[in-house]
């Protein structure tokens, strides 16, 4: 069956319009974090596949890093293991860093991979431990209230911050034009595991890896301003700023810390964009106009 002429044309529109981009990005190191929200519509699944095979298609090297926050609660409650949660981090003790593990490094992983590879990829999925690839420590939580003379330090078991990123699994794995995906799951000196923050993972790993961009899909439009409307173009000193007056809260907080980090330590760009639209990595990264949130180092434009 051929083409209307008007499909034809938005076509050819689409096509031309993408040109530039893959030029521009080809032998660029992209890093996609999917967030866990985002993994709950199969046929949201297979576009997420599609658009980071066409990534690898022509020319670029996609790194995935996910979570399954869903996930792990849903298998906890079925499990009747309580969740707790401070500052919006999972209290992970051994028994839940048990189904964490077994969650993030196994049930989601795989899925992933066997998405990218039904679409024609190239996936191995890995966890920060292969190969030591996320090193990580201990973090803990202090609070300071009026009532006590000192800050009060609080243990919220094996929850890790990210202290060294390995690129040596990440760059054998990419010169065989493979495409990694990686669990946000760290090792400690002596061996432990650490559950840690995908979107903190997905920046040290952009940093580490000196990526072009980094992108956060998650299950919001991307940074809103009071009024609802999406902010784009903004420059790191214009995101320091939305932090410091509390339009930028809650569960956005992390994100946009971790874009600010990214930025500072050398990434171009990262895209906070929306996991619930069709194509939305595709859309964000070979379109003018974009689907979400672009921060940078300094004022810019465009993809």
């Amino acid at each position: 069956m051929s083409l209307t002429p008007q499909r034809a044309a938005e076509v050819a529109k689409v096509l031309a319009e993408a040109l530039p981009y893959i030029q521009k990005f080809a032998g660029s190191t992209i890093v996609v974090k999917l967030g866990g929200n985002a993994m709950v519509d199969d046929a949201l699944e297979q576009t997420f596949a599609r658009d980071i095979v066409l990534m690898k298609v022509v020319g670029m090297n996609p790194i995935v890093v996910h979570g399954g926050g869903p996930q792990i609660g849903e298998l906890l409650e079925k499990l009747n293991i309580q969740s707790r949660f401070v500052d919006g981090m999972r209290v992970t003790d051994a028994e839940t860093m048990d189904v964490v593990e077994m969650v993030l490094g196994g049930l989601v992983n795989q899925k992933i991979v066997s998405r990218i590879n039904a679409a024609g990829g190239r996936a191995i999925g890995v966890t920060g431990k292969d190969g030591e690839l996320v090193q990580a420590r201990k973090l803990s939580i202090t609070r300071r209230s009026p009532e006590l003379e000192a800050p009060e330090i609080i243990d919220i078991g094996h929850v890790g911050e990210v202290t060294h990123v390995s690129t040596d699994v990440i760059e054998l794995l990419t010169s065989q034009d493979f495409i990694p995906v990686i669990a946000p799951i760290g090792v400690g000196p002596d061996g432990e595991s650490y559950n840690i923050n995908a979107d903190v993972v997905a920046g040290k790993v952009a940093e580490s890896t000196r990526a072009e961009k980094l992108v956060l899909l998650t299950n919001t439009p991307g940074l809103l301003n009071r009024s609802g409307e999406v902010l784009t173009g903004l420059d790191a000193g214009q995101v320091a700023a939305l932090i410091e007056d509390g339009t930028v809260d809650g569960g956005m907080l992390p994100k946009i810390r971790c874009a600010l980090e990214a930025v500072e330590a050398g990434v171009r760009s990262v895209h906070i964009i929306d996991g619930r639209v069709p194509h939305a990595v595709m859309l964000e990264i070979f379109t003018d106009a974009g689907v979400g949130t672009l921060i940078t180092a300094t004022r810019s434009g465009g993809s």
